[in-house]
């Protein structure tokens, strides 16, 4: 007997409203756009979050315990909109602890790793529920791939090659939420890309979980079809694409390869997001990381060599068990002293069901929140020093499309974020540009070259 706070409403699709909320990397953004143009596909409408709709799907994630949070915050945003709206959440978190989410007061229909793509099928029944419906799967038995690309939500194109992950890290819950490594085929990776590029986006940012490690799976078993290289050398063919970015690769996988290939590239931009989580060799043995500081700084030291202005960012956990004063200082001053850009800096959270949670040596929260603080000033100060070291450049910038405060923004090939007075006409168009200042908030002023 189901459990249902009303009696059953059926809806035809051609009525149905649908809001949809991302929640936590690209990867995530571009399956929420592919699963919204399925849906319209087949005639439902889709709407703004903060609008009125029959269904509101929130795309999860588990990285952080900051996004939990976030999810029951969106589920009441929800509810305000519509008391009577149907909630759905799908995702990693979904997948990882669909029983805790299907208790949240308002949450109707719970979807794991293998059902979100099939959310169609889930809602022709609206009726609110007492408890959340869970449809959901083990991990283990994910071992398709869906192919996935964002496309009219933003000025760029979040491309998905690659999903899943094979490695072991200790604090991280990805593999149990979205299984193992596994890719695209080749010709259906071009096809996507194809279909971006005709759809006049000048930008696509491939996205996955661990996309150096392109090709495993691809043909449904562990070996490699491809490699990354072969990916990008022939995504690097398609003329109708201006732009092409490496969301973030493993530096271990980064190989001089790959560095020289985007050097040479008039497609791939000298902008590289590589992952360091600690600074501290005895810390990344601890996290099973698959390099040690040394790998990291000759990558580091490869890019600057033949790309001058690339921009590098890296991704830093402070906090982790057992980190001392003494590791976190061997990170700060190891960052310091390296040619990086800017840091996404993370605060360690325990998450279930990870080896680090029961680990000793755990770092009080109000020692991780000053490390936290400390990395972030770093963070300024990198990516400062990167702005004054491009000033006095031409560069191209890709303009987006949102006014802000009556400024247009957009980023160069290398990742430097300019504003100008907002212009419309220059929405989704590249401009050449001549970096002038950098103006109070971090943003670089500029120019239009003649």
């Amino acid at each position: 007997m189901e459990n249902l706070l009303h009696p059953p409403v059926k809806t035809s699709a051609g009525s149905l409203r649908v809001a949809f909320h991302t929640l936590g990397c690209k990867l995530n953004f571009s399956e929420t756009a592919t699963i919204a143009r399925n849906l319209e596909y087949e005639n439902y409408q889709k709407v703004d979050f903060d609008t009125y709709a029959e269904v509101y799907v929130i795309n999860t994630c588990s990285v952080t315990e900051n996004a939990d949070k976030k999810l029951k915050g969106l589920v009441k945003k929800a509810l305000v909109q519509n008391p009577k709206g149907f909630v759905v959440a799908i995702g990693c978190y979904a997948q990882l602890q669909p029983e805790q989410i299907a208790a949240l007061d308002g949450v109707d229909l719970v979807l794991g790793a293998s059902e979100k793509f099939k959310l169609n099928e889930y809602i022709h029944n609206l009726s609110k529920r007492q408890r959340g419906e869970v449809h959901s799967c083990e991990i283990e038995t994910v071992d398709f791939y869906e192919s996935s690309y964002s496309i009219n939500d933003r000025t760029r194109a979040f491309l998905k090659v690659q999903d899943g992950c094979d490695y072991k890290c200790t604090y991280c819950t990805i593999p149990r939420a979205r299984g193992v490594s596994r890719s695209d085929s080749l010709e259906n990776v071009l096809h996507n890309a194809k279909q971006i590029a005709e759809a006049g986006i000048h930008e696509i940012v491939l996205t996955g979980v661990n996309i150096g490690d392109y090709g495993k799976g691809e043909q449904g078993d562990k070996k490699h079809q491809h490699t990354f290289l072969d990916l990008i050398s022939a995504l690097d063919k398609i003329e109708d694409i201006n732009r092409i970015r490496i969301s973030s690769i493993e530096p271990n996988l980064l190989n001089e390869e790959i560095i020289s290939f985007v050097a040479q590239s008039e497609r791939f931009v000298p902008h590289f997001h590589i992952p360091l989580q600690s600074g501290s060799d005895a810390i990344l043995k601890s996290m099973r990381r698959r390099y040690l500081s040394k790998i990291y700084k000759e990558r580091i030291r490869m890019i600057k060599k033949v790309m001058p202005d690339a921009c590098i960012g890296a991704d830093v956990i402070v906090g982790y068990p057992g980190e001392t004063e003494a590791h976190f200082l061997e990170t700060y001053h190891f960052l310091n002293e390296l040619d990086v850009s800017y840091l996404h800096v993370f605060t360690y959270s325990e998450r279930p069901h990870t080896e680090a949670v029961k680990m000793e040596g755990i770092v009080s929260p109000r020692v991780r929140a000053k490390r936290s603080k400390m990395l972030r000033a770093l963070s300024i100060k990198k990516r400062r020093a990167f702005y004054e070291s491009q000033l006095g450049k031409r560069v191209s910038i890709l303009f987006e499309g949102e006014n802000k405060l009556g400024y247009i923004t957009g980023f160069s090939e290398n990742y430097v974020n300019v504003r100008m007075p907002w212009n419309p006409k220059w929405v989704n168009k590249v401009k050449k540009v001549y970096l002038e200042e950098i103006d109070e908030e971090g943003l670089m002023r500029c120019s239009i070259v003649a």
